[in-house]
């Protein structure tokens, strides 16, 4: 069925882990008639919690597409995991949305989750509504929850109803916009009369809805002026305008356990979301101009879409989610992918609702969809008709704050492990696989704990192979503080010619990681002996005299020794630096060096004393600081084995707002005590 971009509205769900995202997109679905019954997270039955993983841990923990009809309307509700391991999710499903929901518990607080999402959505600037949820708790407070978000939020924050409480239980809701006021019944809201005691209240919202109406347009400020009021029309249009123009943020309430309140958000979505035939223009790279130019949700005009999410099955194989934000996808064209360059040819198209699928034969602008077996796209990618090229902006993606060595539990299972990983990165492009140069180790990186570990079950459930996974190794390094003369002689004898390689070497510290140099007078070497003398020296450079890690900054200087014109050989030569080698760092004051990371991290201001307090007990040095707006953002270098597992505690030091990032500064000499530690453990 092909339905117009004026009667779709894209939703992405979003907000903090475990404040009911996907108990409220079930009660939603169940309202218009997609599902027959409300699935329960405890029992693994949820329509967007159907990954293997999601079902075990009963959180969601990848972004999940559905999609309803309410008023004859498409709803396109993106469920998306509140954890703080995957926000790369929410990044996507925010570009594939034009607006947002943001769900908060009613607790009188505002949760870091929902802090970080409407940031992001005022960042993106996404219109959106917050539904308070969890009225039906004991510890529900709608008017000290709404309080915390207007002095966080001063100006935007617009309730638009006020809850009917039956000692602790949300029974019913009045609406100050339209003046009525509901009865929850298992039949759903039933009009009532607004309770008297809360006539008062209601007046006073009216009043502010007005206030915040006029503000966004000024036609409406100048009859609010002349009147001293608005009407109902007139105030709902200056309340869709702030929306539309992130200057309003409704709040609205309910229980999405108990299906209160439910219908009315609905509604309110119908009526004040955009829709998406209303979205912003997306800027867009014309490749056939070379000019960056704005799209408009157009059904007339060439097709172009953007794919937002992508799924790998073992069997079904690999899913792309996309979004149509021009003209219309129909089975059976061929597309391009200026991203990769290929052609990529359209053989099944569908809406989904979890892992549910059904074929459709086209999607229009404004839609949400997804095609099966592309072989060559991937999230992010642009699919675009070919007579009218163009290429969205990429999807931001975290860089990964967490490492782990990946080691196989069963030998000669690692090219499946790998190749497993290859297909997982296809589905999250958050985290990353990277060989260590120094170690040799392979590191998965990723948001945190839960991520990894999530990434490692998926090994074992969709590959079958399991992993190991281990602190990554410190890529310590060795060198040399003061200069020493070294002699190594190597002679064996047996039978026949014998060996004989006789050099004296000088060892003394260089700003290069390695250079090599000859004084040798008078032939006591031949020089054709030099370049294994030098290759000697070089192959005992991964090894160190103190804990064995490699060797820097060691400049190794030939200036004589002996040679037999028989017995002497390369090899001979070669091993006879590697003997100088030995005794000569072991005098040339030999210390170990740690590698040094420069750490940023962006914290608010009443963390500021704890996060620098935990740097200095990490053996770290602040070296700038810096305020963006509430922020602040602290420069410091700290030793690389400090700050291994800094994801984690950074969290919990800022309860979940802090981040950082990191970078190789260089390396340092280690202190005795961190030697001795080194030593120990070498042993």
């Amino acid at each position: 069925m092909s339905i117009s971009a004026k009667d779709i509205r894209n939703i992405a769900i979003i907000g903090h882990s475990g404040e009911g995202k996907t108990t409220l997109c079930e009660a939603m679905l169940f309202n218009g008639g997609s599902i027959d019954r409300m699935g329960k997270i405890d029992q693994g039955t949820t329509v967007s919690d159907f990954d293997e993983q999601e079902i075990a841990k009963r959180s969601s923990i990848s972004l999940s597409v559905t999609h309803t009809f309410w008023k004859q309307v498409k709803l396109n509700i993106l469920d998306v995991p509140g954890f703080y391991d995957f926000e790369s999710e929410m990044n996507e499903a925010l570009r594939a949305s034009g607006a947002a929901l943001v769900v908060m518990g009613a607790d009188g607080t505002v949760s870091v989750g929902a802090e970080k999402a409407i940031a992001q959505c005022l960042k993106l600037k996404k219109p959106m509504i917050i539904f308070l949820n969890g009225m039906d708790k004991e510890n529900a407070d709608y008017r000290a929850s709404v309080n915390a978000l207007k002095e966080k939020y001063r100006g935007k924050i617009a309730p638009i109803q006020i809850p009917i409480m039956e000692g602790n239980k949300m029974t019913g809701v009045v609406n100050a916009l339209t003046e009525k006021a509901y009865r929850f019944t298992t039949l759903g809201p039933q009009d009532i009369e607004i309770p008297q005691e809360l006539a008062g209240e209601v007046e006073e919202m009216q009043y502010s809805l007005m206030e915040t109406a006029a503000e966004n347009d000024e036609v409406l400020l100048e009859k609010y002026f002349e009147d001293g009021k608005l009407s109902q029309e007139d105030t709902i249009h200056g309340i869709r305008k702030g929306i539309f123009s992130i200057n309003t943020i409704p709040v609205m309430a309910g229980s999405a356990l108990q299906n209160r309140g439910v219908i009315n958000l609905m509604n309110e979505i119908v009526k004040y979301m955009p829709q998406a035939a209303e979205r912003r223009e997306l800027p867009a790279s014309d490749l056939g101009t070379g000019t960056v130019i704005g799209v408009t949700c157009d059904e007339e005009k060439p097709f172009a879409a953007q794919v937002f999410k992508t799924s790998i099955d073992p069997f079904v194989g690999k899913l792309n989610y996309l979004r149509v934000n021009r003209g219309c996808l129909k089975t059976g064209m061929t597309v391009l992918n200026p991203n990769t360059g290929a052609r990529e040819r359209i053989n099944a198209l569908y809406v989904v609702n979890g892992k549910k699928q059904e074929a459709v034969n086209e999607l229009t602008a404004g839609d949400i969809g997804a095609v099966a077996k592309l072989s060559d796209t991937g999230t992010g990618d642009t699919l675009c008709d070919e007579s009218a090229p163009v290429k969205f902006d990429a999807i931001l993606f975290l860089k990964p704050t967490l490492y782990k060595a990946v080691y196989a539990k069963a030998r000669g299972t690692e090219d499946k492990i790998f190749a497993g990983l290859s297909r997982l990165m296809e589905e999250d492009k958050s985290f990353t696989v990277t060989k260590d140069p120094d170690t040799g180790e392979m590191l998965l990186g990723g948001q945190g704990e839960m991520q990894i570990e999530i990434i490692a079950k998926k090994l074992k459930t969709k590959f079958g192979v399991e992993v190991d996974l281990r602190k990554p190794a410190i890529a310590y390094k060795e060198t040399i503080l003061s200069t020493a003369t070294a002699e190594g002689k190597y002679k064996k004898q047996t039978g026949g010619h014998g060996q004989y390689g006789h050099c004296k070497m000088r060892f003394e510290p260089s700003e290069q990681v390695f250079e090599f140099a000859e004084e040798v007078v008078g032939g006591a070497v031949p020089k054709n002996y030099f370049p294994a003398v030098e290759k000697g020296i070089m192959e005992c450079l991964p090894h160190g005299v103190l804990a064995g890690y490699p060797v820097i900054n060691l400049k190794a200087v030939l200036y004589d020794g002996s040679y037999h014109e028989v017995d002497s050989s390369e090899a001979a030569f070669k091993a006879a630096a590697e003997l100088a080698f030995r005794e000569g760092l072991k005098n040339a004051s030999p210390v170990l060096l740690e590698p040094i990371s420069k750490v940023r991290v962006a914290i608010p201001d009443q963390y500021l004393g704890d996060v620098l307090g935990d740097i200095n007990k990490r053996r770290g040095r602040i070296i700038g600081m810096d305020t963006q707006e509430d922020v602040q953002i602290v420069t410091a270098e700290i030793p690389k084995s400090e700050i291994m597992e800094y994801s984690t505690d950074l969290r919990a030091l800022t309860q979940g707002k802090g981040k950082f990032t990191e970078t190789f500064a260089r390396y340092e000499q280690a202190s005795d005590a961190v030697l001795q530690e080194v030593l120990k453990s070498a042993k």
